[in-house]
């Protein structure tokens, strides 16, 4: 497959790209249903009409787990077992025409983008363990029809909206600088959260005092700071840019600290965190950073090398813009 076209960049950009010897490097971890399609797991069809995904059985000692699956969504969710994620982050198509090196997804009627949700929503939920959480992400567009496939298969625990900072601002509307995360749950009465692990550290406008002691608040050699609960209103994510070192040539690509935030509120160490919609990796990237196990589906075999080489940057370097020390930063505080 060719790559991204060469661009000219600026020798500050820190963009991440690739060499054809990095691609045929990391070409050989990534795991494709049809070349285990052509192996001995070959499964019989019925008939000739049956879907060609169920050629492929799930893979056997869990060697789904930290890999990279180039596959479309229904081949590649073929090969994972039901019930095995802790964890789930969508980030899908949202209802626009998107151009994804050369796969291009077309803006469709509500009612045809909700056709397409629900032959693949449902599926994925069968990976999410009986105590899993899964978030999905969606535009101002498509956030309605998201909340109409969730509530059907899963419990709608809170709307979260962040702040997406980038980009031109409309000549006759509202610019668009806002995004949703739906998150759900399998069982209301049965999930994980950790509250303490995404505090955010905000600087002390007021700093209070009792006694002569700051009240709910430090001093730092970098200022004033509290710690404060996180609400579903996220005004501190930084979208991806040249000079970021996590940036990459994916055009909707998701920022580090946003799936941070997801993976240690809703996951523990060493549980799996799954991605259907992989993209440049944000979702496996991140976990790894944070001591999870992940898994990402991706059709398109150039992001699916970008991942892989995020993943390796990651084996020696596991910071996260904007989070340090286990601690959750204002934007643009200390970063």
């Amino acid at each position: 497959m060719i790559g991204f076209m060469e661009k000219t960049r600026a020798p500050r950009n820190r963009t991440i790209t690739l060499t054809d010897e990095e691609r045929a490097e990391f070409r050989k971890k990534l795991i494709k249903p049809s070349e285990i399609a052509e192996s001995s797991r070959v499964v019989p069809l019925v008939n000739n009409s049956e879907d060609k995904s169920s050629r492929v059985v799930p893979l056997v000692n869990e060697s789904y787990i930290n890999k990279t699956i180039n596959a479309d969504i229904f081949e590649g969710l073929r090969l994972i077992p039901d019930g095995v994620a802790d964890l789930i982050i969508i980030d899908p198509p949202y209802n626009l025409t998107k151009n994804f090196n050369g796969n291009v997804f077309n803006a469709r009627t509500e009612a045809s983008y909700d056709e397409y949700l629900a032959t693949w929503f449902p599926l994925v939920c069968k990976k999410l363990k009986s105590n899993g959480s899964l978030y999905i992400c969606g535009d101002w567009k498509c956030t309605s029809s998201l909340q109409r496939v969730v509530e059907k298969e899963l419990t709608i625990i809170n709307r979260i909206t962040w702040q997406r900072e980038k980009g031109r601002g409309a000549k006759s509307n509202w610019k668009n600088g806002m995004e949703d995360i739906w998150f759900a749950v399998k069982n209301p009465d049965d999930y994980y959260f950790d509250l303490e692990a995404v505090k955010i550290k905000r600087r002390v406008i007021a700093p209070y005092k009792e006694d002569g002691k700051p009240k709910d608040w430090k001093e730092e050699k970098e200022g004033k700071f509290r710690l404060t609960c996180p609400s579903n209103f996220w005004d501190d994510i930084s979208v991806p840019f040249w000079s970021m070192p996590e940036n990459t040539d994916h055009p909707t690509q998701k920022p580090e600290k946003l799936y941070a935030k997801l993976i240690l509120a809703s996951s523990r160490p060493g549980d799996l965190v799954l991605d259907p919609f992989l993209g440049s990796g944000t979702a496996s990237v991140t976990a790894k950073k944070l001591g999870r196990n992940y898994c990402g589906i991706e059709l398109n075999e150039e992001y699916c090398l970008l991942a892989e080489k995020r993943l390796q940057i990651a084996e020696t370097d596991s910071t996260i813009q904007g989070y340090k020390d286990g601690v959750f930063w204002e934007r643009n505080t200390i970063y």
